[in-house]
This record gives C-alpha cells, sequence and structure tokens, in this order.
C-alpha cells in the first residue's frame, strides 16, 4: 500500500466586523503554470505543500508559505483547523494565523516543467502566479473543493469567538 501523501500549509486570515457581525477575509494564491492559467473557479490554494514523514507538519507549512510567497511567516497565533482529504487522496493540514501582508511585496517560488509537453524545453514558472485577499464567499468559489472546508472552519470559529481576536 502507498504512503498518503501529505501536505501542509498556512492560510492568513484578517478579521472584519464587529462583536457578532465579525467576519474573515482569507489570503489565496492562484496556482502557477500552463494546466492553471486561464482558469479561476477552483483554481486557487492556501499556501501549503508537501512533506514527508520525517518532517513535522507545521514545520512544513512554514517552509512552504516562505517558498511560496518569498516572505517570512507573520507573527501570530497559529489556530490549527484540522486535516481535510482531497479528491487526489492527498491529506492536507491548515493552520491559520491572523496577520496582514501586501500582496505587493509577495515574490513567489517557482517551479521547472518541461512545456509544451513533449518539447524537450524546460521552462521555470511560478508557484503561485498571484495572491488575494478574499471574503469567505469569494474563496468558496476560487479554492479547489478540497480545501474550502478550512475557511468554513476559520469563519465558524472567528463567529464563535465573537469578540475579540480568537485564541489557540
Amino acid at each position: 500500500m502507498a504512503a498518503t501523501r501529505r501536505s501542509a500549509g498556512l492560510l492568513l486570515f484578517r478579521t472584519t466586523g464587529t462583536g457578532g457581525e465579525r467576519d474573515v477575509e482569507v489570503l489565496i494564491g492562484h496556482m502557477g503554470g500552463p494546466f492553471w492559467a486561464g482558469r479561476e473557479a477552483a483554481a486557487w490554494s492556501v499556501p501549503k505543500g508537501e512533506y514527508g514523514p520525517e518532517e513535522d507538519p507545521a514545520a512544513a507549512a512554514r517552509r512552504e508559505f516562505e517558498e511560496e510567497l518569498g516572505l517570512p511567516v507573520p507573527e501570530g497565533v497559529w489556530l490549527p483547523l484540522g486535516e481535510a482529504r482531497q479528491r487526489s487522496g492527498k491529506t492536507v493540514t491548515v493552520w491559520a494565523v491572523e496577520a496582514e501582508l501586501d500582496v505587493a511585496a509577495v515574490v513567489p517560488g517557482t517551479f521547472t516543467m518541461e512545456w509544451p509537453r513533449g518539447s524537450g524545453v524546460q521552462r521555470e514558472f511560478p508557484e503561485m502566479d498571484r495572491f488575494a485577499w478574499c471574503t469567505p464567499e469569494q474563496a468558496a468559489e476560487r479554492l479547489i473543493a478540497g480545501q474550502r472546508v478550512f475557511v468554513t472552519r476559520l469563519r465558524d470559529r472567528v463567529r464563535e469567538e465573537g469578540s475579540g481576536s480568537p485564541e489557540a
């Protein structure tokens, strides 16, 4: 039996509204490369990446955030949002951190692949080609299906807290 592929990531958020009307906006990224070019719906992701059995998931989430955005992880409390299994079979673990981040400051990491396929030409593409702060409704349209649950869990947690910052 093959080992389960695992990814870990960080979902930055900022709160909006006050008291019982609190809500969130989340920072997500559009997946880079030719497969995702021109697609919007279900073509965005939480900044995340795979890790092996020897690596701590939180360390992987930090590493992947820094690689994909080219910026250090903002200071803040890490709120565990649990795990979800994606359609591909990969298990994703996500934490949320309340922080501001200027998307204009992002310097995305890159990957290399043969493109066009079969051409023998290696080209470099950004892992994520753009980032945006989104409402939960916008995120539900943009995120791949297996990651939408993390926004729902975060939103529920912030709304339950009602006032003040959520604490782990």
